[in-house]
């Protein structure tokens, strides 16, 4: 017999984003992997803190994480 699938999160969003104690979302912002030494030291600076995301957004990163909230 098979066993039913079940609900499964997706591993990609679960690698980039996470869900604070608070119920938000946690990312890091793009642009940091290359071409850095074109971008000045505060923008670098800035692009390694982690950001939270906006309400509109959450909605679809929490669908796909569904063991999160």
């Amino acid at each position: 017999m098979r066993r039913p699938k079940g609900i499964k999160t997706r591993k990609s969003v679960s690698k980039r984003f996470k869900i604070t104690g608070t119920g938000k979302a946690k990312c890091f912002p793009a642009g940091r992997r290359h071409l850095a030494q074109s971008k000045n030291a505060k923008r670098r600076r800035r692009l390694g803190k982690a950001k939270t995301l906006h309400s509109t957004d959450l909605y679809r990163i929490t669908q796909n994480l569904p063991f999160s909230h």
